[in-house]
């Protein structure tokens, strides 16, 4: 899932690489938010969501479109930087309730700890795969919950993969 030269940076740099990757990837782009933070482990991102011209809808808050586009492919990312190369790692299925009208900017963490990476892991060397399900709040700048997106994640082995997908 990363790319080959990933490897190859300094693990200093790397933190600075991911959040500039996401910021202009042309697709991750267009969402409209902009991760703010990677942290020096790579087990957490912050995202902003700003309120501009092109996050707004016709009533004048944040898009629903752009509120659940913006919480793509971080969650698959996280996993795959603490996973390693041997799995195979897909944004899934997502839903998103909608709690309160965005009209200031939103931000939303995500985190991968310690405690997950083990337990993907272990159900991935039992069974070949596994789901995960993450839940994103998006709040405002005094802790405020505007929305909530559930992204699942589908996690296997890519010895398990292949074989499922060659039958």
């Amino acid at each position: 899932m990363l790319p080959k030269w990933w490897k190859k940076l300094p693990p200093t740099w790397r933190p600075a690489f991911l959040r500039w990757g996401f910021n202009w990837f042309p697709a991750w782009r267009a969402t409209g938010g902009r991760v703010i933070h990677v942290s020096a482990d790579l087990k957490r991102i912050v995202v902003k969501l700003p309120l501009n011209r092109g996050t707004r809808n016709a009533v004048g808050t944040i898009f629903g479109g752009a509120l659940f586009a913006t919480t793509d492919g971080l969650h698959p990312t996280l996993l795959a930087l603490q996973l390693g190369p041997d799995y195979i790692i897909w944004d899934k299925a997502g839903s998103i309730r909608y709690r309160k009208p965005g009209r200031a900017p939103l931000f939303a963490e995500f985190h991968i700890n310690d405690e997950e990476v083990a337990e993907v892991r272990s159900i991935v060397a039992r069974l070949g795969e596994c789901e995960r399900t993450y839940l994103v709040d998006l709040k405002d700048r005094h802790g405020v919950l505007h929305t909530q997106v559930a992204r699942t994640v589908y996690i296997a082995s890519k010895d398990f993969y292949r074989s499922k997908m060659a039958a």
